[in-house]
């Protein structure tokens, strides 16, 4: 769960937000070197004042400088291409979830052979202040999840950050995600679109449980 001293993300507890971890921690390689290397360069002009115009101008150096990004970008977008494709590709899920958002309150569907639904409010009497719900989402640990989003009035967004989940939902359209839990425990998310006067009171928690518990 997020507090008021997090800086970075969340644990990661799923392989999707392994990847985005991975895209942070790999882009922010490129862009802290070349920060400091232009504010080194900075530095030695600011102190020297000395021009060298062997600096200034000289094409092998304007070459060197141009492909330079060149190369930067192509490592950069070749990794985030194949990340983008990952979280976006959805494959055979064995159990189906679909959410809906309501002002303000979340409802789900259990697909499949289970048929079950029930509605998620936020709970006033748990010690976790304004984060927790009396009925929270129970899914399998270690089993394909596939989530379904929509909405019955206005744009909600399911989010769960330590999931690296963040659907959209739209009223009259599904919007679909397929992750599985790699820990077990309680993950808190909250909606992230202003959806009216309530938008901070819907939150969101998924418990994850052995396919045993869940199965009983």
């Amino acid at each position: 769960m997020m507090t008021w001293n997090s800086v970075a993300f969340h644990n990661s507890s799923t392989v999707l937000m392994d990847y985005v971890t991975f895209m942070y921690d790999y882009v922010m390689m490129f862009l802290f070197s070349i920060i400091f290397l232009v504010l080194y360069i900075m530095v030695v002009l600011i102190l020297t004042f000395y021009p060298s115009f062997y600096f200034m101008e000289n094409n092998e150096l304007e070459f060197f400088w141009t492909m330079v990004p060149f190369f930067l970008l192509i490592f950069i977008v070749v990794p985030s291409m194949f990340s983008l494709y990952v979280l976006d590709s959805c494959f055979f899920c064995g159990l189906v979830v679909k959410v809906v958002g309501h002002q303000w309150y979340w409802s789900y569907f259990y697909g499949n052979s289970l048929m079950m639904t029930l509605d998620s409010y936020m709970s006033f009497d748990s010690f976790l202040r304004l984060v927790d719900v009396d009925n929270r989402l129970v899914v399998p640990n270690n089993f394909p999840l596939r989530f379904v989003c929509t909405s019955s009035d206005v744009i909600h967004s399911w989010t769960l950050p330590s999931c690296g989940v963040k659907m959209d939902a739209v009223p009259g359209r599904l919007n679909q995600f397929c992750f599985s839990f790699n820990r077990l425990g309680l993950y808190f998310g909250q909606c992230s679109e202003i959806c009216g006067a309530n938008h901070s009171f819907m939150p969101i928690v998924v418990e994850s449980v052995s396919t045993d518990f869940f199965s009983n």
